[in-house]
Parts: structure tokens; C-alpha cells; sequence
């Protein structure tokens, strides 16, 4: 199981050691510096005090003395050695005076050489020497930091566990939460890093609580609205058994086919508006043709046009009007939009269906020469089940347009129409339109 903590733990470790290490390379840099410039200077110091010293034969005892870590020899004119404390088996010959660096079989030499009264001090010193007195001095510095590292390791852990422990709470918060109880996370105390998530997770809330209250409401009211007309179906039902002539069996079971057909329509437009709810399967948008969508939609309410008397038909089709959408949804969007248009128009009415591309977006519309909706009303029209005194049908058509619009990123507006009618226009934005 992946954790932050255990994470943070070795990436502040691995971090720690990194920049430890690289304490360590860098003081073993300085210190080896520092060291030569001190040991530079004593090399400097010791040739200078043997300036008037009387040197005959070798000195085994300096040779036998194996804690010597410097090496003195002394040339007379002629280069003969008259004089070296220590001898080597490959000590480093002199190139020149003053500082140079020789290697040998034995490793890298420091020497410092002088003349003085016609002889050649000379003083070396192995570098290795050097080396280890400025890895010592690395190693005294992080020494202590290497012995703290497993305390440091079980601080990290503690210091870590505490800042995570605004996580903890939140998750027994969100936890916490019932489709009952969806009310905000608390925001007191939360560091400002969280802060993002807690608003994020509010916002999710919200929008749950919004969807929740809405199925619920949406139930509610559908069980209300279907109580009515299965109450009538069972009536006419009992009109039928109590018929007492075919032609009273006749009327009533023509009423009771009305009745079932008013069920049929109303159940059929609560399944609509379920599947067009937020978070229900959707189908892909692909590219629609408004116009082609426009004539079929007019075509499939022809018959019903026809009966009526109404003259219903295609007025402006733009060609190249095509938005990126669901298909079956926009058609049962245009399919609401004029069977409202057909309820309301009267007989020898007219309803005229258009679409087209204005400033990049593409619009559809559908317009009548009916009765037209009050502008106080307009919004109102667009709530589930409301109907306007004295209309039948599910009131479920104008929610089912705007909640597909919604979806597509189209606005719908109910306008007067030029017939003195009502005007229904749906405008896409211009990211749908192509």
C-alpha cells in the first residue's frame, strides 16, 4: 500500500544523506585545501631553520623514527647528498626551487626546496599525508549527523505523522458523510494545502446534495402526477364493467384508451428525463445536421399537423448548420419543442421550423401563430410538471429542452414570435458548432 509518510520518510532521508555526502565532498575539498596551504608553510618553516646547520653523514636515527612524516635532504654544490633524514626507496628527486609536486613509486610528494651558502635544502612531505588529515577533518564533521541519522529518521516519521493528521480527520469526515447527511466539510484549521481538496470535496457535496434532492423531488412529484391518472384509468375501467349499452361501453373505452395514452406519454417522458439526467449513459456526440434533423422532426409530425389542419414546415435551413452532439437527444428536443408548438396552435395555425449559423453558432428554432406563454410565465414553463391553467399533458417537455440544451452548452429563450406567437430559440455555443 503506497503512504505518504513512508515516502516522505525516504525521499527526506535520501535528501538528508545527498546533501550530507555532498557536506562531506565539499569539507573534504576545503579541509584538503586548508591543509596544504598549513603544510605548505611548515615545509617553508622547517627548510628556513635548517639554513645554518652543520649536516654530515645520514640520520638513521631520524630514518629508524617510522612516526616522521617529513623528509629532509641536502645537496652540497657539486649535487651530492650530504644529508637526508629518512631514506626511501624512491625519494623524490629535486626539479626546482621552492614549492613543486613529484610523484614517485611511493605516491604523490610536496617538496619546498632553498639554497643558502652554496647548498640544497629540501623538504617533502608524502601527500597522502595531507589526504588523511582532510578526510579526518570531513569525516569529525559528519560524524555526528551519521550517528543522528536513525533519531533523525523517527523525528521525520513523528513530525510527518503529525502534519498528516489534518488528512486523517478529513477522511473521518468525508467518512462521516450519508446520502442523509451530505452537509460541508469544516474548513477551521484546515492548512492552506488541503484547502484545495476541502474546497473541491464541498463542491462535490454540493452538487450530490443538488442531484439527491432533485431524484428525490423528481419521484415525488412523478408519484403524485401518475396517482392522478391511474386513478382515472381505474375509473373509466369501472365505467366500462357498468356500461349498460355498446354504446356506452364504446364511449367509455374510447376515454379509457385517452387515459392510457395520457399514462403511456407521461411515463414514456419521466424515462426521457431520467436518461438525460447528469450522469445517466450518454451516447458520444458526433457531428448533427441541423437541417436534415429539422425536415425529419417535421416529417415524423406531419400526420398530427395534418389532422389539425395546421400548416407545420421547414421555413430557413442553413446547410452548414451542424453542431457536435447526441443525436437521439437533440431529436427529442426538436420533437418537444414543436409537439408543444402543436398543442397549443389552433386549428388552420401555423408552426414554422428553422436553423442556422449566426456569428459562428449554430440556432435552431421553432415559431407559431398560437396563443404565445406570458413573459411573467416563461421561466416558470421550464419547471418539471408545471402546466398553465387548464393544459393537459405531463408538463415535462420544456424541462426535458432545456435540460438536453444544458447538456449540449446551449441556451433556450421563449421569444414573441413575428406571428404574434411564441418563438422557442436554442443557440449553441461556438465550441459546438461546426
Amino acid at each position: 500500500m503506497n503512504s505518504i509518510r513512508r515516502h516522505l520518510l525516504i525521499a527526506l532521508l535520501g535528501a538528508l544523506c545527498a546533501a550530507m555526502s555532498l557536506g562531506g565532498w565539499v569539507t573534504y575539498r576545503v579541509a584538503r585545501s586548508e591543509a596544504g596551504v598549513l603544510f605548505d608553510y611548515h615545509l617553508q618553516q622547517i627548510a628556513l631553520s635548517l639554513r645554518d646547520q652543520r649536516f654530515q653523514g645520514s640520520a638513521d636515527a631520524l630514518a629508524s623514527d617510522g612516526s616522521l612524516d617529513y623528509v629532509i635532504r641536502v645537496w652540497d654544490r657539486n649535487g651530492l647528498t650530504v644529508f637526508y633524514s629518512r631514506p626511501h626507496d624512491a625519494l623524490p628527486e629535486l626539479t626546482r626551487l621552492g614549492y613543486s609536486t613529484t610523484e614517485t613509486r611511493e605516491g604523490a610528494w610536496r617538496l619546498y626546496a632553498i639554497q643558502y651558502h652554496g647548498q640544497t635544502i629540501a623538504v617533502a612531505q608524502p601527500m597522502r599525508v595531507r589526504e588523511h588529515r582532510a578526510a579526518e577533518a570531513a569525516w569529525r564533521t559528519l560524524g555526528p549527523f551519521l550517528i543522528l541519522l536513525p533519531v533523525l529518521g523517527v523525528l521525520i516519521w513523528y513530525v510527518v505523522g503529525w502534519g498528516l493528521r489534518p488528512l486523517g480527520r478529513l477522511a473521518k469526515s468525508v467518512e462521516a458523510r450519508t446520502p442523509d447527511l451530505l452537509e460541508p466539510l469544516p474548513g477551521v484549521g484546515v492548512p492552506g494545502e488541503v484547502r484545495p481538496l476541502v474546497d473541491s470535496l464541498n463542491d462535490l457535496l454540493g452538487r450530490l446534495k443538488t442531484a439527491l434532492d432533485a431524484q428525490r423531488a423528481l419521484v415525488a412529484d412523478a408519484a403524485h402526477e401518475l396517482r392522478t391518472p391511474l386513478t382515472a384509468l381505474q375509473l373509466q375501467a369501472q365505467l366500462v364493467e357498468r356500461a349498460h349499452s355498446d354504446e356506452e361501453r364504446q364511449a367509455a373505452l374510447g376515454d379509457l384508451k385517452d387515459g392510457l395514452q395520457r399514462a403511456t406519454h407521461g411515463v414514456q417522458q419521466l424515462l426521457t428525463l431520467a436518461r438525460q439526467e447528469p450522469g445517466a449513459a450518454e451516447a458520444p456526440f458526433v457531428p448533427v445536421h441541423l437541417a436534415s434533423l429539422a425536415r425529419a422532426s417535421v416529417i415524423g409530425h406531419s400526420a398530427l399537423a395534418a389532422a389539425r389542419r395546421i400548416d407545420l414546415g421547414v421555413s430557413h435551413a442553413e446547410e452548414d448548420s451542424t453542431v457536435s452532439g447526441d443525436a437521439d437527444a437533440l431529436k427529442i428536443l426538436l420533437d418537444n419543442l414543436i409537439a408543444n408548438a402543436l398543442r397549443h396552435v389552433p386549428e388552420d395555425g401555423r408552426v414554422d421550423v428553422a436553423c442556422g449559423v449566426r456569428d459562428s453558432a449554430a440556432w435552431l428554432e421553432v415559431a407559431d401563430n398560437g396563443p404565445g406563454i406570458p413573459r411573467e410565465e416563461r421561466e416558470r414553463v421550464f419547471d418539471r410538471f408545471y402546466r398553465r391553467g387548464g393544459e393537459s399533458g405531463s408538463g415535462l417537455g420544456l424541462a426535458i429542452v432545456r435540460m438536453i440544451a444544458q447538456r449540449h452548452g446551449a441556451t433556450v429563450r421563449l421569444l414573441d414570435s413575428d406571428a404574434g406567437g411564441l418563438l422557442a430559440r436554442v443557440v449553441f455555443s461556438a465550441s459546438r458548432s461546426s
